[in-house]
């Protein structure tokens, strides 16, 4: 058994694309899958950018709002799971703090997908 830190201070502060937020590598596979845990303090941003790859953030704690190619913020909170397509432009911010989960891959597609109400 291996133990291994993904908390915010085991992480790297992110600027790219007007950025403000910690990223802490989880995993990288073979086959190009990245899974990482996002950070974002009261006021974080992840910048608006185009996805490399399919990206799927799996909201875990706090709240925010995110936006995909319909430019149009929509609220993001604890236990929401949000997907992006490859090349989609997206934007996530809060004003209160959020940490997710974010699974990154070139054929990642959500298996099951239940949209909330």
């Amino acid at each position: 058994m291996q133990f291994f830190r993904f908390d915010s201070e085991s992480g790297k502060q992110v600027t790219h694309f007007g950025s403000d937020f910690v990223m802490s590598r989880i995993l990288k596979t073979e086959s190009a899958v990245q899974i990482s845990c996002m950070h974002l303090d009261a006021g974080g941003v992840i910048g608006y950018h185009q996805a490399a790859v399919p990206q799927l953030m799996l909201v875990v704690s706090g709240n925010g709002k995110v936006k995909g190619k319909e430019d149009q913020y929509i609220n993001a909170e604890a236990g929401d799971a949000v997907f992006w397509e490859k090349d989609e432009w997206h934007e996530t911010i809060t004003d209160d703090g959020l940490t997710a989960i974010v699974i990154e891959g070139p054929e990642l597609s959500p298996s099951i997908i239940i949209e909330r109400p």
